[in-house]
């Protein structure tokens, strides 16, 4: 039977390479994606990764209920659509969502059965460098989602699981997800 697993941490510990990571393994999950305000990174997809859209197309969701969970994060809106959700269960696979750790606390009431894990890096000075290997953020920026990621983490303990994504064994942590979702 296929499982809901929302994947929460701090910004940059890892989330999508865990599930790009099971996907390689061809472990029976799908992704279904989040919808932001934000630009995309490079390598990200539309429809696949996210649905890029604007804050007049989000609002639009809001007020059509079409979201399980959402929030204004790092100056742009992420939200969890529902139809992308049910579409994912459809396949008859685990269903992996990643979000923040304000979008897991905020799906704990709408997705009771699911399993939450969250990620935390091995340490805050790995996180900061994975930040800053993406690119995407200003040197405050980055300091301010690193001194966030502390907060989140405890936030987070009180109700996952909590797995550590250690450089070079993305792999090893790949196949701790697996046992999860197979308890």
């Amino acid at each position: 039977m296929p499982k809901v697993l929302v994947l929460t941490g701090p910004s940059g510990v890892g989330k999508d390479a865990v599930i790009d990571a099971l996907l390689s393994m061809d472990y029976p999950v799908v992704r279904p994606p989040t919808m932001t305000t934000r630009q995309a990174r490079v390598g990200e997809v539309e429809g696949l990764h996210h649905f890029f859209v604007t804050d007049a197309d989000f609002n639009r969701a809001i007020e059509n209920s079409d979201l399980l969970e959402y929030a204004y994060v790092y100056g742009n809106y992420y939200g969890v659509p529902k139809q992308a959700v049910t579409e994912a269960l459809a396949t008859g696979y685990h269903v992996v969502l990643r979000v923040d750790v304000q979008g897991a606390e905020s799906l704990l009431v709408s997705l009771p059965d699911a399993i939450f894990a969250c990620l935390e890096p091995d340490s805050l000075d790995n996180l900061r460098q994975r930040l800053a290997g993406r690119g995407t953020e200003s040197a405050e920026a980055l300091e301010s989602r690193a001194a966030f990621a502390e907060d989140e983490m405890a936030r987070a303990r009180k109700f996952c699981r909590v797995f550590v994504n250690r450089d070079g064994e993305l792999e090893t942590l790949a196949r701790e997800i697996m046992l999860l979702l197979e308890e």
